[in-house]
């Protein structure tokens, strides 16, 4: 009782520097709602059983960590591809450095625009997919989120897009504090693809909530920023309808702190949700994964593709779940989390979980850590091949797997290329 009450008490504290942003009736409501679930389940804390691997300290508090601003000195990620570019500095829209916000097939529009309207599409989805997703397990800081956004893009997709939306997140200020919130509504048989790119801020707070229609599919790449110092916690919330196909993929190289949380649920029969993530992590590095899928539909498919490479007391943690419901016959369901561990000072924490509750299906999951094949490099050694660019080169196959669930081949090359300069840096 004690626990608990310390939360509520520093729950209640920091929303005391804070007030609820004004708005029209829909999102003022959705608003509210958040705040009263924020209330109802307090800010996270180690105690808590999905937060024992990862400290929140940093990521509620009041006083935002200094982080300092990364010049990479070389085009950001996806940039040669034909696209809508939507970019935000620390958390704010930058309309000159963005495209027009339109195109055919797709409606685009600010949050800040949308909230103005008393009614608005967004009202069906907005703080909702959100809600579900608190239900088995607590997402307070999703709710923070639902609750204090003022930004971020409304999407509706209403046919197939061949140019993909590329959210830019450029980080300027050393103590900026973002929060943003996407809506994306795929209507039936329509497509799109979201890429999201850059460090955004020194602590990032990001919910996108994603409703996809019956035939719809939606595909996102996600690479998050090279600004080491940097901390950020996203969530993704998504609802399948019948044959829907959801898509997701995040590359993450450095950050003092990450945590990328997913909800799926499928609704619809014979539908298909696929998360991957590919993380490379030296020194002072946290990267955490918390996965929860729910299966409940007839003859769908889930895939999640973890895996971590990681040095230099660099921490990986993987929290992933398939839930299968009564009913939700041929279900097949895949799971792993792999970390390769460059040194003895790496760490990787797992905890893969299955819970099913139909005859009818077939569910996997595994978790291994291990070190780099000593045969294999003998391998490639005995063959020319110097030790660092042979070590990289199995480092490169071990990632493969997660890399290969990228659908767009040349976005899936500049993915390898990032990750083959990265490794080659790290190893100078």
């Amino acid at each position: 009782m004690a626990h608990a009450q310390t939360k509520f008490d520093v729950t209640e504290a920091r929303l005391a520097d804070v007030s609820l942003p004004r708005g029209g009736r829909w999102i003022t409501e959705a608003r509210e709602a958040a705040l009263a679930r924020l209330r109802a389940m307090g800010l996270p804390g180690r105690r808590d059983e999905y937060w024992k691997f990862t400290r929140p300290d940093t990521l509620i508090s009041a006083d935002v960590p200094e982080a300092a601003v990364f010049d990479p000195q070389e085009a950001p990620v996806f940039d040669d591809l034909d696209k809508l570019l939507i970019v935000f500095v620390d958390g704010v829209f930058d309309a000159d450095a963005s495209s027009d916000l339109s195109g055919e097939g797709i409606e685009i529009e600010r949050l800040a625009t949308a909230g103005e309207a008393d009614i608005h599409w967004a009202k069906d989805t907005y703080g909702v997919l959100e809600a579900r997703g608190q239900t088995p397990v607590h997402r307070p800081l999703a709710a923070w989120n639902t609750a204090f956004a003022t930004d971020g893009i409304v999407v509706r997709v209403t046919d197939k897009v061949s140019r993909p939306i590329n959210m830019r997140y450029l980080h300027k200020d050393p103590t900026s504090d973002a929060i943003l919130h996407h809506v994306v509504r795929v209507e039936s048989g329509a497509e799109v693809t979201l890429l999201e790119t850059g460090p955004a801020a020194a602590r990032f707070n990001k919910s996108m909530e994603v409703d996809v229609a019956a035939g719809g599919a939606f595909h996102h790449i996600r690479s998050q920023g090279r600004d080491h110092e940097r901390r950020a916690a996203t969530h993704i919330f998504a609802r399948l309808g019948t044959e829907s196909v959801f898509k997701s993929f995040t590359l993450t190289a450095n950050g003092v702190l990450t945590r990328n949380e997913a909800f799926i649920e499928i609704m619809g029969d014979d539908a298909v949700a696929h998360i991957a993530g590919a993380a490379l992590g030296d020194g002072d590095f946290h990267h955490d994964d918390t996965v929860f899928i729910t299966h409940d539909a007839v003859n769908c498919e889930s895939r999640q593709v973890f895996k971590k490479v990681l040095r230099n007391g660099a921490v990986g943690t993987f929290q992933g779940k398939i839930l299968v419901k009564a009913g939700a016959q041929k279900t097949d369901g895949y799971q792993i989390s792999q970390s390769l561990l460059l040194d003895d000072d790496a760490q990787f924490l797992a905890k893969p979980e299955l819970e099913i509750y139909a005859d009818d299906v077939a569910c996997s999951h595994g978790s291994t850590s291990g070190a780099i094949d000593e045969e294999a490099l003998f391998y490639l050694r005995s063959r020319g091949v110097p030790a660092g660019e042979a070590a990289d080169l199995l480092v490169l196959a071990f990632l493969a797997e997660a890399i290969d669930e990228i659908e767009r081949d040349d976005i899936a090359d500049d993915i390898r290329g990032r990750l083959e300069g990265w490794l080659a840096r790290h190893r100078s």
